[in-house]
């Protein structure tokens, strides 16, 4: 400590003894004067203004204690202790959490590190379980946040922390290891099973509605005139999500997102898929992704017809629509999962893209567990869905005429059977 600063210290504190002296003294002199003192008193309080030992020791002895309290009000944690962690068996878990309560457990275990905090002198800090639970409960359902205040005992902003915690942690601990591209070859035989060969997944947006913006709102009005955030993603034979691009405004379009993203380059680059190429007719095809008409026709990337289509080009888009079909029933799964996607969050621009990645994240866990969605969810999601229709896309007509060599060759196998599964 400075010298100016220590000698400011020593004086605040001979003042403020000076100031509790003077009180005691007039104190002191109106219970003598009310309860006639004994005049025997072997001791009176001190004239002096000085700041001795004896005169903080009076001080401390005169003035009453006051207890601590905690700045906080109080609130009934019995719901959660007493029945949730008691009571409910694992379809109520499932049905309320929209996870099982095995599954909750390992969330809990893989982010423990992340989410535990210590005890503070002013209270006890929330179980790693209670906080996850708090947070699943607020992306599952359309409940406000005073809703799930009342629900498990702790306050509104305890509920918003929970969230973007629980967010937070997933995408530094999780992200990585469970949105990824796993075994190649089993993905290529599950789409083969579903009717197209060499297929390493399929491509596509939603559109997740928001509240508007502070800034910039006119660019996350999509067309269908609400505000949105776009979530592009690329999803394996069984809807799980191999890679995600999400925060794009819902007024840019999926070509542009796209082209912007860390996946094109590596496809483009050909670095994504394995260099896996198979031979029809007397053409190489090397593995490549699905998407709708919005996309646009690459080597690596195959869209299905549009305009006039005989049998054969319907064939073709009738494959391609069963594949497609996946990602679709993949959006549909996480909006009905995960309600808060469908219910325009309050979150900002800027952590509202780390909560989709997190629900991302946590329907791939779930995915992965196998028979976890009860069909109900769905039934509540279209509900809230039905303002917020999805945005049409426009077909593209132009391609390059050395990709039509790979959807052509495919086109005459589908027909003739020789690449029929």
């Amino acid at each position: 400590m400075e010298p100016i600063q220590l000698t400011a210290a020593v004086v605040s504190i001979v003042n403020t003894s000076r100031i509790i002296l003077e009180y005691m003294q007039n104190w002191a002199k109106r219970r003598q004067h009310e309860n006639d003192f004994d005049e025997d008193m072997d001791t009176d309080i001190s004239e002096s203004t000085g700041c001795g030992n004896w005169d903080i020791t009076v001080a401390v002895g005169l003035v009453d204690t006051v207890e601590c309290r905690f700045w906080a009000r109080q609130t009934s944690t019995d719901w959660w202790d007493c029945i949730v962690l008691q009571v409910w068996d694992d379809s109520q878990w499932l049905r309320n959490f929209h996870m099982r309560k095995t599954t909750l457990l390992e969330l809990c275990e893989l982010l423990s590190s992340s989410l535990k905090h210590r005890n503070t002198k002013m209270r006890a800090a929330l179980t790693v379980e209670k906080q996850v639970a708090i947070a699943l409960w607020k992306l599952a359902t359309p409940d406000c946040y005073r809703s799930v205040r009342n629900q498990f005992g702790v306050g509104k902003s305890t509920v918003g922390a929970a969230v973007i915690q629980l967010a937070n942690a997933i995408i530094h601990v999780l992200l990585s290891r469970v949105v990824t591209l796993a075994n190649v070859q089993v993905i290529v035989d599950g789409f083969a099973a579903i009717g197209f060969l060499n297929c390493g997944g399929v491509i596509d947006g939603t559109h997740i509605p928001i509240l508007a913006p502070d800034h910039l709102a006119n660019q996350y009005v999509n067309r269908k005139g609400y505000f949105s955030m776009v979530l592009q993603a690329l999803v394996d034979h069984k809807g799980r999500f191999t890679d995600i691009n999400v925060g794009w405004p819902g007024k840019v379009r999926d070509t542009r997102i796209f082209r912007k993203s860390g996946l094109f380059k590596q496809l483009q680059e050909g670095t994504y898929f394995p260099d896996q190429k198979i031979t029809i007719g007397n053409v190489e095809m090397p593995m490549v992704i699905l998407g709708d008409p919005a996309y646009p026709l690459l080597p690596w990337l195959i869209k299905p017809y549009t305009g006039s289509l005989d049998s054969r080009k319907e064939q073709f888009n009738y494959r391609l629509s069963k594949c497609r079909m996946v990602v679709e029933c993949a959006f549909g799964h996480l909006k009905a999962r995960w309600h808060c996607l469908l219910t325009r969050s309050d979150r900002s621009a800027t952590s509202f893209p780390i909560v989709i990645a997190a629900c991302c994240v946590l329907h791939n866990i779930c995915e992965s567990k196998g028979k976890t969605f009860m069909v109900g969810w769905e039934v509540e999601a279209n509900c809230l869905a039905a303002d917020f229709e999805q945005p049409d896309t426009r077909a593209i007509r132009r391609a390059q005429q050395g990709v039509l060599c790979i959807r052509e060759p495919l086109k005459t196998s589908f027909m003739s059977g020789q690449a029929f599964v």
